[in-house]
Order: structure tokens, then sequence, then C-alpha cells
């Protein structure tokens, strides 16, 4: 069976004042893939993200979401129709319960049994937050917060998850459990876009790459194929 176009991105072009942050790039994540957008700080990873979930304005490009224009549609509207986004540095609600953090996640839902499901998901794939349901989220560890962060994200039933470094500053094993637990959610259905400085990582749970260089997208292609490319990981993805 022919899988479908998730999200299909057509010279995006992104303005910050008179910095171009993005510089007209193409990206396509067919549904039920791993995408990884990898390359240095200011190469326009999270910008692209941010575009995708409205949280900033292209200023020209088109992105469709299942052949659905969603270019500059309001953040609350693609939300609803089924993007998440878990943001970099995690940007919990750190006054509330782990609990309540996970049911603010779920906002864009209405019918309880669906809530209630995705609340099963998530303490499923991360029994942590189960145990630290009452638990005030500002006292959770950094790990612990990071998968807060996307469980939170996971709890609005998405069928597209963006992940803006979810490694980022955490323990080796803590990552490798990070991983891990992304493999499983693409196992199950849901397409993911990760931004990673953890290239390698990265690459290993992916199934197509692509590298940003300065707003441009300097290489793509199958992430079994850029993982053995030395030249590609020297210059770009920090070594081996």
């Amino acid at each position: 069976m022919e899988r479908k176009v998730a999200l299909s991105i057509k010279s995006l072009r992104v303005n910050y004042g008179a910095i171009e942050a993005l510089k007209g790039i193409d990206i396509e994540v067919m549904e039920g893939s791993v995408v990884a957008l990898l390359g240095a700080n200011g190469a326009g990873k999270t910008t692209t993200l941010q575009t995708i979930s409205g949280m900033i304005p292209a200023a020209a490009g088109a992105i469709q979401f299942y052949g659905r224009d969603i270019t500059n549609m309001p953040a609350e509207r693609i939300a609803r129709l089924g993007i998440a986004h878990s943001p970099e540095g995690r940007q919990i609600l750190f006054d509330l319960t782990t609990a309540e953090n996970l049911r603010a996640g779920a906002y864009t839902l209405r019918d309880k049994k669906v809530i209630e499901r995705c609340l099963a998901r998530v303490y499923r794939l991360f029994p942590v937050l189960q145990e630290r349901e009452k638990q005030v989220a500002g006292t959770l560890s950094g790990g612990e917060q990071q998968m807060l962060a996307i469980g939170r994200a996971l709890m609005s039933n998405p069928r597209v998850l963006l992940l803006d470094e979810p490694s980022l500053g955490l323990a080796p094993l803590i990552v490798k459990d990070i991983f891990n637990i992304i493999g499983e959610i693409k196992d199950e259905g849901t397409t993911v876009v990760i931004v990673e400085q953890n290239a390698l990582q990265t690459l290993k749970i992916a199934d197509y790459g692509y590298v940003l260089e300065l707003g441009r997208i300097n290489i793509h292609g199958d992430a079994s194929v850029l993982i053995k490319d030395d030249r590609l990981v020297e210059a770009y993805l920090g070594g081996r």
C-alpha cells in the first residue's frame, strides 16, 4: 500500500526582520516515518518546526498537511488538525503536577474516552510519569521533565509529532531511553519530525534526514546512507 505524504514543505522562506532564516527549503515527510532535521546551531532547524506549527509566520512558500494548506494558519487550528510540538527547553508548567501538565496537553480533545486512552498510552511509554503523577513538575529531574514534555505533546493524539532537541542536557542513559521511546512512538503509527544535535543517535532511528546550513538544505537522503558518509559526519554532524 502506498504511503501518504504527511507534511510537504515547498520553497519555504522565513524572515526575522532583515535576516532571512530559511531560504526556500523543500521537505517531504512520509506518513509513519521519522524524519531528522540536522545541522549546526543557527541553521534554521527550530525555525522550521516553529513555522510548521504556526508559532512564527512564513514569508513565502507553502506547508501542506495531508494535502491541506496550513501555511500561516493559527497555531491552535494547526494543533487541532493533528500536529503537536514539543519545544526546545521543554516549557512545562512548573507549578502544576505531572498529571495536570499532561491533561493540559489534551486541550484540543473533547472526547473523555480519547483523553483517557491518550493518558494510558503516555503512562505506558513513560511509566515514571505515572509514578510521579501527583508530583509538582518543577521538582522532576531533567530527564523526567523531557519525558513530560513529549508526553504532553502526545496527549493531543497527534498524527505528526514535532520534537525539538529532546536529548538536550540529558545523561547518556536517559538519552538512550528517550530515543528508544521515539522509536516506539513511530512503531505505533505516529509520524515524527525531530530536530537534534545528537545526529548519529537520531539517524539510527530516522528513515530520512535533511542537513540544514544557514537556512538552506545542503544534503538530504535516506538515514541509512547519511550515517555511513564519513565526510558528512565529520563536516556537519560532529564526528563519530
